[in-house]
């Protein structure tokens, strides 16, 4: 084993209907998203587990999540990074900061617009110590009620920047307008999720704006907060 950091992402699969049931063509969406995070996640160089609900056990979502992660814990590794399939601005570069991070024994959130979070990074003895199952999964109180037991335990918390996941269509059109910020075969997907009109013209800008932002705004590294 190279390396005490393992990344488990914890995805939906394209038979998940719960997001996009009302939608056409939601299947392309989620295996978009799902490939578009294997290829981050393979840049960063980190072992990583990929489980889908197939392989997800546990009557609730706070089972099944908690098993993933000992499923990874169990496997040798110190350090996990959890992260799901529906974050189209995650960066490998988010990922390592959370890992050097980790190399530290901190815990690291990534936290989402909604009040829950797209990355996880934990040590194995401080994921012994949670009450994982009385957290309030799926809702806006998730990323603060996590924090709190972590900070509960003399342990520096650390935050990465903001983020947007998706969870609804609401989400699916705020996405579609930081455009720039992802793949553009999601761009194409997301416009038909929308009923939106993909022009040449609109392509063209993309990529020019996509190449301009990254010669000339590059924002380096993400910035942490210690709460």
């Amino acid at each position: 084993m190279n390396s005490p950091t393992a990344i488990l992402i914890f995805a939906n699969s394209s038979q998940d209907v719960r997001k996009f049931n009302s939608l056409a063509h939601s299947n392309k969406l989620i295996e978009q998203l799902n490939a578009s995070t294997l290829k981050t996640v393979k840049k960063t160089k980190l072992p990583y587990f990929l489980i889908t609900e197939k392989e997800q056990c546990g009557l609730t979502f706070g089972e099944r999540f908690e098993n993933a992660i000992k499923m990874v814990f169990n496997k040798g590794y110190e350090n996990v990074i959890t992260i799901g399939n529906d974050t189209p601005q995650l960066k490998p570069q988010h990922i390592l900061d959370a890992k050097s991070h980790l190399d530290k024994n901190n815990f690291i959130i990534g936290p989402s617009l909604d009040g829950g979070f797209y990355l996880m990074g934990i040590a194995r003895g401080h994921f012994d110590k949670i009450s994982f199952l009385e957290l309030p999964w799926q809702t806006s109180y998730l990323q603060k009620s996590i924090s709190l037991q972590i900070t509960a335990l003399g342990v520096e918390v650390l935050k990465l920047v903001r983020l947007q996941d998706i969870d609804c269509l609401f989400d699916l059109k705020k996405i579609y307008t930081w455009a720039y910020r992802v793949c553009i075969k999601l761009v194409a997907i997301i416009s038909t999720l929308l009923q939106i009109s993909v022009s040449f013209s609109f392509i063209s800008k993309f990529l020019i704006v996509k190449r301009e932002r990254k010669r000339y705004f590059n924002k380096g590294s993400p910035i942490f907060l210690s709460i």
